[in-house]
């Protein structure tokens, strides 16, 4: 029997995407990317970003306005008065700094949030790959189970023919083969159901009998504050403390600055006046309004602060736990390795036995159905090894490779 493997030739890892398959963990992710709507909208939202920040830069809190009016009917002469302002809304104190404060934060938001999202996908691409190549050892292991009872079956069908061994025994084989078949035929179908999710996620077709190279050892040391899912939520609470304190700067509308001129004229033969305008508009405080406004900041701060210590120990709890479960999957494929060497030796021995007569079928039925068993559970294993390293990866936030 032979062992099954669990990487990809190089001439597998040629395929690219080009040609609608993927071959790797990384290629069933970029594709999947490139089709999400956060890779598409991020540009967008940078921008939308970008103009807030630029917002803060300004030397007024508002765009200005410009009034313009004219009075007729001033004097018994029949006089008019024209008026033209420029009036401009003033930052309040420390407003401009928190506004900028809180630009530049939104701005960091944008990355935060492609990286948590890119992540996420990361973590269903991840487990729809995993489950893909868990099946595509069940295939390989039901057709390697198949070819060995196939040569078993040909070797009693040619004793029986020969004498030296009765009918029975083909139809023991014979049976061995059938039940094979049907086991080939369920795990293509597990197959073909696990390929579909995969190509659900990218919209790209995995190739067939392909096994991705094990993703490298993430360091051991776990960067908690650098996860993406930690840094988005450090930084949301970040945005909602910065929007408290610029809310507890506008307890009431900006101040204005006005600067006009006015000309009035007089009837006839009179001469016209010329006029400076300079005011200044103060509101009053915002009362209630604004201490519902304050008070609702305040309150999202709170919880952005406190879901993100929860995302901290989340996070932290979830690398201690994928490392913890590499290390026993490791320990048990040197074990699962133990039994498969262990079993084809047996393996061997009753077959040279069987074939010179000194051991019956049905132990060879048994032995041979105890060596595809240990070779599919070491493949099963190698599998689950691979598997575990991607998930510590997907635990300390770091994507496919």
């Amino acid at each position: 029997m032979t062992a099954i493997a669990v990487c990809i030739s190089p001439a597998a890892v040629a395929q690219s995407l080009n040609s609608g398959t993927a071959t790797t963990l990384r290629d069933v992710y970029e594709a999947a990317w490139v089709r999400q709507p956060d890779a598409r909208a991020a540009t967008a939202r940078r921008q939308a970003a970008e103009a807030g920040r630029e917002a803060a830069q300004r030397l007024t809190a508002e765009p200005g306005a410009l009034e313009v009016q004219t009075k007729a009917g001033r004097s018994a002469a029949g006089g008019r008065e024209y008026e033209a302002a420029l009036a401009f809304p003033l930052w309040r104190p420390d407003e401009r700094s928190r506004a900028f404060s809180l630009a530049d934060a939104r701005l960091e938001a944008v990355d935060l949030r492609t990286r948590a999202a890119r992540l996420d996908l990361a973590g269903a691409v991840r487990n729809a790959w995993w489950a893909l190549q868990r099946a595509e050892v069940e295939v390989m292991a039901a057709r390697d189970r198949l070819k060995s009872a196939q040569q078993l079956a040909a070797d009693v069908a040619r004793r029986v023919r020969a004498g030296d061994l009765a009918r029975a025994d083909q139809h023991q084989a014979e049976s061995a083969v059938a039940q094979a078949e049907a086991a080939v035929a369920e795990a293509e179908s597990a197959r073909a159901s696990a390929a579909g999710a995969v190509r659900a996620i990218a919209l790209v077709a995995p190739a067939s009998g392909a096994f991705s190279i094990s993703e490298p050892m993430p360091p051991t040391t776990e960067a908690v504050g650098e996860h993406p899912a930690v840094a988005e939520a450090l930084n949301r609470a970040l945005v909602a403390r910065r929007t408290m304190e610029l809310t507890a700067t506008q307890r009431r509308a900006n101040p204005e600055l006005t600067l006009g001129a006015s000309r009035e004229t007089g009837g006839a033969g009179e001469s016209s006046v010329r006029s400076l305008i300079v005011g200044i508009r103060i509101p009053f405080g915002g009362g209630p309004r604004h201490a519902a406004r304050f008070a609702g900041a305040q309150a999202e701060a709170l919880e952005a602060e406190a879901v993100a210590e929860v995302a901290r120990a989340r996070v932290a709890i979830e690398a201690v736990s994928a490392r913890a479960r590499l290390q026993a999957l490791e320990v048990q494929l040197q074990a699962a390795e133990r039994r498969a060497r262990l079993a084809a030796e047996t393996r061997g021995f009753y077959d040279k036995s069987f074939r010179v007569g000194e051991s019956d079928l049905p132990t060879r039925l048994r032995v041979e159905l105890e060596a595809a068993e240990a070779q599919r559970a070491l493949a099963k294993t190698r599998i689950e090894v691979a598997a575990a390293v991607s998930q510590l990866r997907q635990a300390l936030g770091l994507l496919p490779q």
